[in-house]
């Protein structure tokens, strides 16, 4: 029997837009490759481990704002997926009815405020607080601890140094508060997926509201989860301007949180401008873009993986 052609139409548009969206990232790779190829030829795989970036000079190293880049967005995960997965569980398994609207409301309105604000209230409000309040107090318990065995005193190197406030410390506050909104609003939708029978399953059986929420709702939806927090990192890796304002935008490699830094999308911000009478650091420039392009590809490939790898496992324990 002949598909109807409104099936068939329906068919052929879903699959070109798939096409399409496979087809745009490709567009993006081949542009950024054609544009960097100056820079690729010139440098090579050096590229990617040189810490010298000097226009003056000609000479381009992109691994201090990989390292940047990393570090920040692994410091706003440690920051924002418990705060964010907190806020889920209590908007979807603890809140009163008449609060969760208003409360759901709120946290998905940080999503809309533009990164430039949170940017001038990093650089007018958190930094100076980081540096006059946070920092010292990190800085003071770990230190305390320095000429003992307790756990604080191996993390004396990441809090080493005189606090500024524009560091990569403040950084990775200002993307845990920006990341929040989206992992917060997709883990709320998974655990929302999770039938009530579950819940009533386990309450039966004398669960708590924690351990009913643990093995009922947060097992159920780990998948989706997961997903939220991928689409955080992402969120992270290529925030510009809250990053470029509270982090220092200091192109140097160290172990303490509390030193300048810089990520790849902040120095794009800054050196744009002047790169375009400069071919070669243009050039730099376009293939930092490329680098973060397929760092997010590599991380979101990996995290896929990784899930149905763990999926996997655990059906076959099942």
């Amino acid at each position: 029997m002949p598909r109807p052609l409104g099936d068939t139409v329906f068919v052929a548009l879903t699959a070109g837009v798939s096409i399409g969206v496979v087809a745009l990232l490709a567009v993006f790779i081949l542009e950024l490759s054609y544009g960097s190829w100056t820079s690729i030829q010139t440098f090579g795989f050096a590229f990617l481990v040189r810490t010298t970036w000097d226009p003056n000079t000609n000479q381009f190293g992109a691994f201090p704002f990989i390292y940047g880049t990393l570090v920040c967005s692994a410091l706003a995960l440690m920051l924002g997926v418990p705060v964010s997965l907190g806020t889920a569980i209590f908007l979807t398994e603890l809140c009163p009815g008449f609060l969760r609207d208003p409360l759901s409301f709120i946290v998905e309105l940080l999503a809309a405020v533009p990164s430039v604000v949170y940017g001038l209230w990093g650089f007018f409000v958190l930094a100076p607080y980081m540096r006059l309040t946070v920092e010292p107090i990190l800085q003071g318990a770990v230190n305390a601890q320095a000429g003992g065995i307790a756990p604080l005193a191996l993390f004396q190197p990441l809090f080493s140094g005189t606090p500024l406030g524009f560091d990569k410390l403040t950084a990775g506050v200002i993307l845990a508060i920006m990341i929040i909104p989206t992992v917060s609003a997709i883990s709320r939708e998974a655990f929302r997926q999770v039938p009530q029978s579950q819940r009533e399953a386990a309450l039966s059986l004398g669960a708590t509201q924690w351990e009913t929420t643990r093995i009922a709702v947060l097992k159920y939806s780990r998948s989706g989860i997961f997903g939220a927090i991928v689409l955080g990192l992402g969120r992270a890796l290529g925030e510009t301007m809250a990053v470029t304002m509270t982090i220092g935008n200091i192109p140097i490699v160290r172990s303490s949180l509390l030193s300048p830094g810089q990520t790849i999308s902040s120095e794009i911000a800054n050196a744009w401008g002047e790169a375009a009478a400069q071919p070669l650091q243009r050039s730099a420039l376009l293939e930092l873009g490329l680098v973060l392009l397929v760092i997010t590809l590599v991380i979101n490939i990996g995290a896929r993986l990784l899930l149905a790898r763990i999926l996997n496992v655990e059906e076959a324990r099942e």
